[in-house]
């Protein structure tokens, strides 16, 4: 375990990448598994941190500004699938009911609306807090093991 800690920089945000790629496809373009992806990152994010410098202020830091950068792989990836549906929003003609989206607004329009929103931004959002609360959680487990 401890070499997946110290593995390059760069080679964790490739396999980052290519797992969050691969939990995009198998959520179907819903990002279901990206959020649930968010919890094994955030133990990973944390326990990294907290291996490469004792500072707590700098951990935070630093696990604050990764999970951050890790939903926004996973929302550029949703504006990538997502946002040429957008264009629909603009076409008079366009049939919205039977896209295939659920009729979450019993209104097609507010409901497709309301699906894009969901989809691209409100789906990372959620990431970004699993990824937070599983990185919190690790850390405080890690600081109440030596204080404790």
């Amino acid at each position: 375990m401890s070499r997946a800690l110290t593995l390059n920089r760069w080679v964790a945000c490739a396999i980052y990448v290519l797992v969050d790629v691969l939990c995009v496809g198998v959520g179907m373009g819903v990002p279901i598994f990206c959020i649930a992806l968010g919890f094994p990152v955030g133990w990973y994010i944390a326990a990294r941190a907290r291996r490469l410098t004792p500072d707590l202020g700098h951990v935070l830091t630093r696990v604050l500004r990764q999970a951050t950068l890790t939903s926004g792989v996973t929302m550029s990836m949703m504006l990538v699938i997502w946002g040429p549906a957008s264009t629909m929003l603009f076409d008079p003609g366009a049939d919205l009911a039977n896209f295939g989206i659920p009729m979450i607004l019993y209104e097609p329009l507010p409901s497709f609306i309301g699906w894009l929103a969901l989809m691209i931004f409100i789906s990372p959002f959620l990431q970004l807090l699993t990824t937070l609360f599983a990185a919190y959680l690790t850390l405080a487990a890690s600081v109440r093991g030596r204080t404790g």
